[in-house]
C-alpha cells in the first residue's frame, strides 16, 4: 500500500481539524463506508482538480466520518483488501487515472475507531481524468468539468500561473522540523554568506528565497524548490523522492550487467559537487603520453559532465511522475537522461537562448554557479569534445525523455559516417556562433588529421550537405576555398 509515512498523530490531528470545518469543501469530502471503486475514481479526479482551483496542495477523501455532523463513526472500508475483480483497488485506480497521480491511502485509528484518509495531490499541469473524463467539485457535488466551461478556463489559468517549484513538498511543519529536513548550512555556504546566529533569521532568509513558506495556521511548508535544492534526504519528501538522480555503472557496452547503482540522497544544490565527484570516480580513464610521463585522464572532460548533468536536473519535466533523471556509465559512452521533451529542437541546442520550464530552479542554480547563465553551456560541451577530439555528443529524444550522450575517444578512421556527419554539423554550428565559418581546413583541425585527408574531409562535408545540415555560406563560391554555415544560419 502506498504511503507518505505520515505519523499517525499528524494524521489524527489533520482529521480533527478537517472535521471542525462547517461543511465539505471542493477539496474535502467525508464518507462512512461507501467504497464503490467508480465513485472513488471520480472523486480523486474531482478533488485533485478542485484543489488546484482552490490553491490547495492536496485534497482529502476521508472514510469514517459522518457527513453533515462530521462526527467520527469509524468505517469498514479497508483499502488494503479492496479489489476490483481480481485486481487490487489501488492498482486499478492508478491505471484508470490520467495523467498518473501519486495518491496515498492512510488507514489509521482515531479514538479507537478505524479511519481511512485518502490524500490526493493537486493537479499540476493538466486536469486529472478518470477513465478519460475530467471531473470537478461544484458545491458538494461531483460533476463533469466540461459542463462548467468557466471553471475549466480558470483551471487552465491556474496551471499556467503556478510553477511546480512554488508548490509544497511537505506541509504543516514546525520550525524545528524545517531545519531538520533542510540543509540550511549548505545554503549559506553556497551563497557565500555567514550563518545567522538564531533560528528566526535562518527561516526568514529561506523564506525570502521561496524555499519555504508559512501556511494559514502559522506552520511551515517546505516548497518543492527548497526540497529539490537543499533536502538533507530526498527520501524524507515522498513527493520528491522519485526526482533523485540515479547513477548506474554497467559492465561493457550494454545494460546486461550492472556493476554499481547509486541513488542520490541530497538535494540538487547541496549534493551537486559530491555527485560530480562520484561520477568522475566511476568513469573509465584513458592513458595519454605527456611531455615525459604517461598519465591517466578521465574519459570525458569534467566541464562537459557538469554542464550536461545540470541541464538534466534543471530542464526535467516535473509533471511526469514515477520517473527522474538518470546517468548511465558504459565503457564507451556516458548517457544522461531526464524526463520531458526539450522546449527547443535538439539540433538548435547550441544557438537558442536559454529556455526552461523551471525558471526558479534554473535561476538559483545559475546564481550559485552550477550551470551557465547565458545559455552557452552546450557550446562549451561541444567545444570541449573538439579539444579532446572526441566523437561529437548526441542529443536525442524518446517519446517522454531527453538524452545527451558523450562518447569515448575514437580515431578518425574508426568513426562511422553518421558520427563524422554529426561532428561536422556541430563544428559548423560552433564556428557560426563565433561569427566564423567552417572550412575543410577547420574541420581537419577538429578531427586532428593532416592535409593528406583533404579528400576524406570533403566527402564528409558533402554528406553533411546532403543531409541538409549545412549550406554554403556563399551560393556563388567555388569548392576550393568553400565556407559553410549550419542550415539555420542563412
Amino acid at each position: 500500500m502506498s504511503s507518505l509515512r505520515q505519523p499517525s498523530d499528524y494524521l489524527s490531528g489533520l482529521v480533527h481539524e478537517l472535521c471542525k470545518l462547517p461543511a465539505e469543501t471542493p477539496w474535502l469530502e467525508f464518507k462512512h463506508n461507501n467504497s464503490d471503486p467508480t465513485m472513488i475514481g471520480e472523486r480523486i479526479s474531482a478533488l485533485s482538480n478542485s484543489a488546484a482551483l482552490e490553491g490547495k496542495s492536496a485534497a482529502y477523501l476521508i472514510w469514517g466520518v459522518e457527513d453533515g455532523s462530521h462526527r467520527l463513526v469509524g468505517t469498514s472500508f479497508d483499502p488494503v483488501m479492496a479489489k476490483v475483480g481480481n485486481e487490487a483497488l489501488e492498482n486499478w485506480l492508478r491505471h484508470s487515472l490520467t495523467p498518473p497521480l501519486h495518491f496515498f491511502f492512510h488507514p489509521i485509528e482515531i479514538e479507537g475507531l478505524p479511519v481511512v484518509v485518502l490524500e490526493i495531490p493537486r493537479a499540476t499541469h493538466t486536469p486529472i481524468q478518470f477513465k478519460g473524463i475530467e471531473y470537478i467539485r461544484s458545491a458538494s457535488y461531483t460533476k463533469k468539468l466540461k459542463d462548467f466551461p468557466e471553471m475549466e478556463r480558470e483551471l487552465w489559468r491556474v496551471f499556467e500561473n503556478t510553477p511546480y517549484e512554488s508548490l509544497p513538498a511537505t506541509e504543516a511543519l514546525s520550525a524545528e522540523e524545517v531545519l531538520r529536513l533542510i540543509d540550511y548550512p549548505a545554503y549559506f555556504d553556497l551563497m557565500g554568506m555567514d550563518l545567522p546566529t538564531n533560528r528566526d533569521q535562518i527561516l526568514a532568509r529561506l523564506k525570502s528565497e521561496n524555499l519555504i513558506a508559512t501556511d494559514e495556521s502559522g506552520k511551515w511548508n517546505i516548497l518543492n524548490l527548497g526540497g529539490l535544492l537543499f533536502a538533507k534526504s530526498l527520501a524524507e519528501f515522498p513527493r520528491l523522492a522519485r526526482k533523485s538522480l540515479r547513477v548506474i555503472h554497467y559492465q561493457g557496452r550494454n545494460r546486461i550487467v550492472t556493476l554499481h547503482e547509486q541513488v542520490g540522497s541530497k538535494g540538487y544544490a547541496n549534493g551537486f559537487e559530491g555527485l560530480i565527484s562520484y561520477i568522475n570516480g566511476r568513469l573509465p580513464h584513458n592513458e595519454v603520453l605527456g611531455t615525459a610521463l604517461r598519465k591517466e585522464v578521465p574519459m570525458f572532460p569534467e566541464m562537459s559532465i557538469r554542464e550536461l548533468v545540470a541541464n538534466a536536473l534543471i530542464h526535467q519535466d516535473f509533471s511526469q511522475t514515477g520517473t527522474g533523471p538518470m546517468i548511465e556509465i558504459f565503457e564507451d559512452r556516458l548517457e544522461i537522461t531526464n524526463p520531458g521533451l526539450p522546449l527547443i529542437e535538439t539540433d538548435r541546442f547550441l544557438d537558442s537562448p536559454p529556455k526552461s520550464r523551471n525558471e526558479a530552479l534554473a535561476s538559483f542554480m545559475r546564481r550559485i554557479g552550477i550551470c551557465e547563465e547565458r545559455g552557452s553551456g552546450i557550446d562549451k560541451v561541444v567545444h570541449e569534445t573538439e579539444v579532446f577530439q572526441l566523437p561529437a555528443p548526441r542529443f536525442e529524444t524518446t517519446p517522454l525523455h531527453t538524452r545527451a550522450v558523450l562518447f569515448a575517444h575514437k580515431d578518425f578512421e574508426a568513426m562511422t559516417t553518421p558520427e563524422r556527419v554529426q561532428a561536422c554539423y556541430l563544428h559548423a554550428c560552433l564556428r557560426y556562433m563565433l561569427r566564423d565559418f567552417m572550412t575543410n581546413e577547420s574541420l581537419r583541425e577538429r578531427f586532428g588529421v593532416t592535409s593528406e585527408k583533404i579528400a576524406a574531409i570533403s566527402r564528409i562535408i558533402a554528406a553533411t550537405k546532403k543531409a541538409g545540415l549545412i549550406v554554403p555560406a556563399d551560393k556563388s563560391q567555388g569548392n576550393k576555398f568553400a565556407r559553410y554555415i549550419p542550415h539555420w544560419g542563412r
